[in-house]
């Protein structure tokens, strides 16, 4: 992983929306941010396992 103080400096993605509604504009991202995330659909599945089991008395 690069340093994340060049992150800082480089040119941030355009923002669509305003306020609450404000996001990155998915057009204008690239894999230099942070946009693959290979494991997503194995880790939402994992997570939605985890919440539906009962929790279990300390």
């Amino acid at each position: 992983m690069s340093d994340p103080l060049d992150k800082a400096t480089s040119k941030a993605p355009a923002i669509l929306g305003e306020g609450c509604l404000s996001r990155y504009d998915p057009n204008d991202l690239s894999p230099e941010d942070g946009t693959e995330f290979p494991g997503a659909a194995e880790l939402w599945e994992q997570l939605k396992e985890q919440a539906d089991e009962p929790e279990k008395p300390a």
